[in-house]
């Protein structure tokens, strides 16, 4: 069994950090795949420390190397001066700052809920004018980087598909039947040029809100270890996650103020419904390696699979 606190230990050795002034461990949650513990050292400062799981771990196809691309997302975050962990040591672990803020909740009122989705809104707009070299995931999980979205895009979709199949998914409608309609939607996808910086999983539980001046603002960009390089509409589908973003006018207003694009013309809603099948996929699949209990299966099954659906009909009805 590995003993957390020597593990700390010698992380903060490798960073040049002196172990001895660990004073606390604590495990965080709200993590599915990695281990995550915030370190307290004696001078006060908080570092968080990731763990990924033994290479026996089942996954998905694109779960591979996730401390790369979420140490990529955190250095390109930093350039956009957009708030998020500072690397400090990446080996076979993940070091890193800790923000301030707890994960967004319940208890913020709807007019600080109104200004945090504006500022949110710029932010993201940041990130998105952050240009990669090319289109997908800078892990290398899924080969390397390639020269056009619709071939990143396209390999991400296959990866998934093959997962559900390998692991017996449950899914609403059979993976080859799902395939066969995600391929009309596939032109749209050549309207992408530049790849972009996408964090892909930008749910109220990655966004930090910090009341220490006390207003509400936003402390940190957290978990990015999904991102990839594309289209920055696939944002969209997280930040409004089983939702529609073009409903939330505080996000929009934000993002095209500081000079995001958010049209959504028939090719972006094929787009954004190809990324919101690619979504609910990998969520419906990861279920099975996760092992997760029946109650949460009944709980993916009655939230996801019907977005899933809505996802595929949108596509059936705009390609036609």
């Amino acid at each position: 069994m590995v003993d957390s606190w020597e593990r700390a230990r010698q992380v903060l050795a490798r960073a040049g950090l002196p172990p001895g002034h660990l004073a606390r461990l604590r495990p965080l949650s709200g993590g599915t795949y990695n281990t995550v513990e915030e370190l307290l050292l004696t001078d006060g400062s908080r570092y968080v420390l990731k763990v990924p799981p033994a290479p026996t771990v089942p996954g998905l196809s694109h779960e591979r190397e996730l401390l790369v691309s979420e140490a990529e997302f955190y250095r390109h975050a930093a350039k956009a001066d957009v708030p998020a962990p500072r690397v400090v040591t990446l080996d076979a672990h993940l070091l890193m700052t800790a923000c301030p803020g707890e994960p967004w909740n319940g208890s913020l009122t709807q007019a600080e809920q109104d200004a945090l989705r504006t500022e949110l809104g710029r932010q993201v707009a940041r990130l998105h004018t952050v240009r990669g070299p090319a289109f997908g995931y800078p892990s290398g999980a899924l080969g390397p980087l390639a020269p056009d979205w619709r071939t990143a895009f396209t390999g991400m979709l296959d990866a998934v598909l093959d997962d559900a199949r390998r692991y017996a998914a449950r899914l609403p409608r059979p993976a080859d039947a799902v395939a066969r309609t995600l391929r009309t939607a596939h032109d749209a996808l050549d309207e992408v040029t530049v790849p972009r910086l996408v964090h892909f999983d930008l749910w109220q539980g990655n966004i930090l809100v910090d009341r220490a001046s006390g207003e509400a603002r936003i402390g940190g960009l957290i978990d990015g270890e999904r991102m990839f390089w594309g289209d920055p509409l696939a944002d969209f589908v997280s930040l409004a996650l089983l939702a529609d973003i073009r409903e939330d006018e505080a996000f929009l207003a934000g993002y095209r103020e500081a000079g995001g694009r958010a049209d959504f013309d028939v090719p972006a809603r094929l787009r954004l419904a190809l990324y919101r099948a690619y979504l609910y996929l990998i969520m419906l699949t990861e279920t099975v390696p996760r092992a997760v209990g029946a109650e949460q299966q009944r709980r993916v099954q009655e939230t996801v699979a019907p977005e899933l659906v809505a996802a595929l009909v949108e596509i059936e009805d705009l390609a036609s």
